[in-house]
């Protein structure tokens, strides 16, 4: 296998010179020799915005580290994007340290690690219902980002201290894993999400450990910037440890497409905000959708949650209009233990009933939110001691409940 490294390139690992020029010719030149890996070795590289290439590893070694820049101005808008329409993608922006389009046989693989910088682009705020907030200026919105991709691979790998943007986005893609990844962001920073899977197809997110600010794992099917409508099916999550002062596990968002045949099992959710959300909400700050959602056939199992500020289980379809919804049905929850300020909440709307909801073998404990001093922020989000709410659940067909039990305060 042709192996470039990146010193042979003029890439220079004193944590100050900028190797984007490099860095990508080492990239290149595998590519044209039919492939191979790209070394990182040992040392601090910084990079600006990199492409992938079909048939490409990027290896970082253990004592290498990809730093991205401080400058705003090494993460241009990409141009003439082949899969997506820039103008509808999330704030409407392709800027990323790692891209990769329409490429195929790709892999980004460890010991070691890519750090943000997250530091450089936020700044605390007081008074405020944020700790932090991004800088007024053009922050790279995500840190790696997969667009119309095939036979991805993400291994062994630490992604640390993201910009503000999501860690990993994960965009009409096929057949992905991850597997022993490391997520390490700040859980104060706002928009840090962890690995979003949106419209992709067979996705597996394995022995990964993630802990961030905003959703740890979010699975969607926005399809406003693609030429043509995909489903999100086929994604599986098992032996994660999760942590976030938002959701652990995010399924859906306003007006989102298909999303079905999902699995979620063998997680520990630690000191986070909600374990589980699925919610349609009535608004958005992203570019208008156009679907009608269905989510169906979702599978949470063998899940441990503890010290969680809100709702262990929350789902909603809301009830405005706007909030289109074809369905949401065919939902297990089997082997849940949670610890939560608050109880599970379930609430469909009346013309578009939550369906067939089983909860198997599950335990509800409470929370006390006083042992966290009343404490108003949690991270990203906004957290109001109220007294326990118990359970909820409203506009709701077909729900089993089969040796669950609800611990609630006296």
């Amino acid at each position: 296998m042709l192996n470039c490294d990146i010193t042979s390139y003029g890439a220079i690992g004193d944590g100050k010179t900028l190797n984007t020029t490099a860095i990508q010719a080492a990239i290149d030149d595998c590519a044209r020799c039919g492939g191979g890996r790209v070394t990182v070795p040992d040392g601090a590289f910084v990079t600006g915005s990199i492409e992938m290439r079909s048939s490409v590893e990027v290896h970082i070694e253990a004592g290498g580290i990809l730093y991205g820049s401080g400058d705003c101005k090494d993460y241009p808008e990409r141009q003439n994007l082949r899969h997506v329409d820039a103008a509808f993608l999330p704030r409407r922006r392709s800027a990323s340290l790692i891209f990769a389009e329409e490429c195929e046989n790709i892999a980004l693989t460890g010991p070691g690690r890519i750090d943000g910088q997250g530091d450089l682009f936020v700044r605390p705020v007081e008074n405020s219902w944020m700790p932090y907030k991004q800088l007024d200026l053009p922050t790279p919105p995500r840190v790696v980002f997969f667009a119309g991709c095939s036979n991805v691979r993400v291994d062994g790998l630490t992604l640390q201290n993201s910009p503000g943007g999501w860690a990993f986005w994960v965009h009409d893609c096929d057949e992905v894993s991850f597997d022993r990844v490391n997520i390490r962001a700040k859980v104060e920073y706002p928009n840090n999400d962890g690995i979003h899977i949106n419209c992709s197809r067979n996705v597996t997110v394995s022995n990964c450990n993630i802990t961030c600010g905003d959703d740890c794992i979010i699975v969607r099917a926005n399809t406003s910037s693609l030429r043509e409508k995909k489903a999100c099916d086929g994604v599986t999550v098992t032996n994660c440890n999760l942590t976030t002062w938002c959701n652990a596990i995010r399924v859906g968002w306003l007006n989102d497409g298909v999303i079905r045949n999902c699995v979620f099992s063998n997680l520990v959710i630690r000191r986070s905000g909600t374990g589980i959300g699925i919610s349609l909400p009535s608004r958005s700050a992203e570019p208008p959708e156009s679907d009608d959602t269905l989510i169906e056939n979702l599978t949470f199992s063998n899940i441990v949650m503890d010290e969680m500020a809100h709702y262990p289980i929350f789902i909603e379809i809301h009830a405005a209009e706007t909030t289109r919804c074809r369905a949401v049905r065919n939902l297990l929850f089997s082997g849940i233990q949670a610890r939560a300020h608050r109880a599970p909440f379930i609430s469909g709307r009346a013309n578009c009933p939550i369906e067939n909801v089983t909860f198997a073998d599950c335990r509800f404990e409470k929370y006390p939110a006083a042992r966290e001093g009343e404490r108003i922020r949690w991270g990203a989000a906004r957290y109001e001691p109220v007294p326990y709410q118990t359970v909820v659940i409203r506009n709701v067909e077909n729900l089993v409940m089969n040796n669950t039990t609800f611990s609630l305060p006296e």
